[in-house]
């Protein structure tokens, strides 16, 4: 009978935005500072949980009127204009973990906006309603862009006038591709259609790499928040590729009869809201079967 193998994909794993969120936060803690993280710092229940146990305080829009000590902390995926207003006026010490790739992308979002509003035209965003990232890239627009997320969507826009698009940086490349496509089929002759594509690229390209790693083993299991769009969309790569595959969001979710057939090879692997320490749990508790 053949031994089981259980490997940690190598490139699975926090991607450097919410590694630079996760080491201000414990950096701010270490010093024994309080710390009120604006959101969710990552969509992964067990590392929130894992840093709210050191000292960190998860706060919504509305504490932050409330708020008068401590540092707040914006989460890589960015914020409105209107929470910089209110950390302005409440004078608070503010960590900005802001990724670079977002607020580069906030930063095209508003002047688009701006140019658009001059020419009679509209911006339209490609990404998921009430997604972190979506509502700041949103708040760019004072919310007057339209927010597409399904081929639905797409009756909100008015192809007669000159349209802007661009996406939220996790989504994947054929989505985007899909809606593009129609939206420039849709439109009339004679109007100007200007796509910018603004996914991650560092996100993008692990659907390529970790349909390479799904396909060299019996079993993966996807490790991952369950708000994570980005493990989501990571996990339908894995399946289209390996029809053994499965998602959890830590060892409890690991199930027995997954490995009745005693499979030779299991891959672990996460999304970039996935902590390195818990792939490791998962693999453990694997080995343990």
């Amino acid at each position: 009978m053949a031994s089981l193998t259980v490997e940690i994909d190598p490139g699975s794993g926090f991607c450097f935005g919410v590694v630079k969120a996760v080491e201000m936060a414990e950096s701010a803690l270490a010093k024994k500072q309080t710390v009120y993280c604006l959101g969710e710092i990552v969509h992964n229940g067990e590392e929130v949980d894992r840093l709210e146990k050191l000292g960190m305080k998860t706060i919504s829009h509305q504490d932050l009127e409330d708020i008068n000590d401590g540092i707040i902390l914006f989460r890589a995926h960015g914020e409105p204009p209107t929470s910089y207003n209110i950390i302005k006026e409440k004078e608070h010490k503010l960590a900005d973990a802001t990724c670079p790739v977002v607020l580069k992308l906030q930063q095209r979002v508003k002047q688009a906006w701006l140019n658009q509003t001059k020419n009679n035209g509209q911006v339209v965003i490609y990404g998921k309603k009430g997604h972190a990232e979506v509502i700041g890239l949103l708040g760019q627009t004072n919310g007057e862009a339209i927010l597409v997320e399904k081929e639905a969507d797409l009756a909100q826009i008015d192809f007669s006038r000159p349209t802007e698009i661009f996406s939220q940086t996790t989504k994947s490349v054929k989505g985007f591709q899909n809606i593009t496509d129609k939206i420039q089929a849709a439109t009339k002759n004679g109007v100007e259609v200007i796509v910018h594509d603004t996914i991650c690229r560092q996100v993008a390209n692990r659907v390529t790499r970790i349909q390479e790693f799904a396909r060299k083993h019996d079993i993966i299991i996807m490790v991952g928040g369950l708000k994570s769009s980005n493990a989501q969309m990571l996990f339908q790569a894995c399946q289209e590729v390996n029809r053994n595959s499965h998602f959890v969001t830590g060892p409890e979710g690991v199930q027995a009869e997954w490995f009745q057939k005693r499979p030779a090879k299991v891959g672990v692997c996460g999304g970039t809201s996935t902590p390195a320490w818990l792939m490791k749990q998962v693999a453990q508790e694997i080995e343990k079967m």
